[in-house]
């Protein structure tokens, strides 16, 4: 039996592209699965359909995470619906592409409202939910928080301090709840991305392949069930990281 049957699990951005990913896996694993969505009830129905259909348990929850009071209730609602809370997945983002020289202050405080707040915010309103019995949570972090890539500074730049913010409340949430981070590379191709340039990004990676969210999703799973691992990062990027 899975290290994860019973627990209850929530995945925010959990509706669709990773976050759906994460939430299949799981719902498979035996987990009860709580999806969080703010703009994709649909998806976030078909994702609890999905894992229905797996043998799992799961239900769907609305909040703007961008709300400062969201995150809190959020939980709770949580907390009302499966009688706890055992692992957090902080997988919902903003990508804003934005050229450096035209960043405005309403969008990088837009950016580092749901990037970076919330997953703070949620992970400290869940490590209370957790209590005693203790928990995991598992940040989703981002390659480009440790590269330079001019055309996403804002998020580059949140998604470096939620590694930061990992190692911070891995030390000051131990022994009770663990806190680890996965930073993804390339995975699912944005629309409109011209395959030439896809290409250029898979031969940048010593796998030679852009990833997928499954590959994300199993980190993820790793971590969530790890019980001698925190205040760690694993990089799902194709050996990207490593090799520079």
């Amino acid at each position: 039996m899975s290290a994860l049957a019973g627990q209850v699990a929530l995945v925010t951005g959990g509706g669709r592209r990773v976050g759906r990913a994460i939430a299949l896996a799981l719902g498979e694993a035996g987990a009860r699965v709580a999806v969080h969505h703010h703009g994709s009830a649909d998806g976030a129905r078909e994702t609890v359909a999905a894992i229905a259909a797996l043998g799992g348990e799961g239900a769907t929850f609305a909040a703007d995470l961008r709300d400062a009071a969201a995150p809190a209730a959020l939980v709770d609602d949580v907390t009302r619906r499966f009688g706890r809370v055992d692992l957090l997945v902080n997988s919902a983002a903003s990508m804003m592409r934005t050229p450096l020289s035209s960043v405005t202050a309403a969008e990088w405080d837009e950016v580092f409202a749901l990037n970076l707040r919330a997953p703070f915010f949620l992970s400290l309103a869940a490590a209370r939910a957790m209590g005693l019995a203790g928990g995991a949570i598992v940040n989703i972090s981002d390659h480009m928080g440790f590269e330079s890539w001019p055309q996403f500074v804002p998020h580059g730049v949140a998604k470096a301090a939620v590694a930061d913010m990992t190692r911070a409340l891995a030390a000051a949430l131990a022994p009770r709840v663990r806190v680890n981070a996965v930073a993804p590379g390339t995975v699912l191709a944005p629309e409109g991305w011209p395959a030439v340039e896809q290409a250029k990004a898979a031969a940048a990676t010593p796998l030679k392949r852009l990833g997928t969210p499954e590959d994300v999703a199993g980190a993820v799973l790793y971590l969530a069930s790890a019980p001698y691992v925190t205040g760690e990062t694993i990089f799902v990027d194709g050996g990207r990281h490593g090799a520079r």
